[in-house]
């Protein structure tokens, strides 16, 4: 069975590239948002293996909707992504509780599955 995903971005090109890199890479892509707020409804809406989740979002952060999603009685795992570089978000990434993190243009099924692979070993 596909590990199921939801995509967060507020940028609907991305949202659609993404849905098929990872289409490609063997997931299942169950859903899309395109802020915070909406990410947080889908998330518990649609209990996702996987939230791939952008950091800059129009209405709250998304380092905000990961902590409040991985408060959840059975939290998704949250890979942050950015089209900016992991350096510009210092400690922030590790103390934010995401499994990984994967640079907007480095995206791929391959990626995702070693961000997956490495944080459950």
């Amino acid at each position: 069975m596909a590990v199921t995903v939801l995509i967060v971005d507020d940028h609907a090109g991305f949202r659609s590239r993404a849905r098929a890199l990872l289409q490609v890479g063997g997931f299942q892509v169950v859903g899309e948002a395109g802020d915070g707020t909406s990410a947080i409804a889908a998330g518990r809406d649609l209990h996702p293996d996987v939230i791939l989740l952008d950091i800059q979002l129009p209405d709250i952060s998304g380092f905000e909707v990961a902590d409040r999603l991985l408060r959840d009685p059975v939290p998704p795992a949250i890979v942050l992504i950015s089209s900016r570089d992991a350096a510009d978000y210092g400690d922030r990434l590790d103390q934010s509780g995401a499994r990984g993190f994967i640079a907007k243009a480095d995206l791929s099924g391959r990626a995702l599955t070693d961000v997956l692979a490495r944080s459950d070993g």
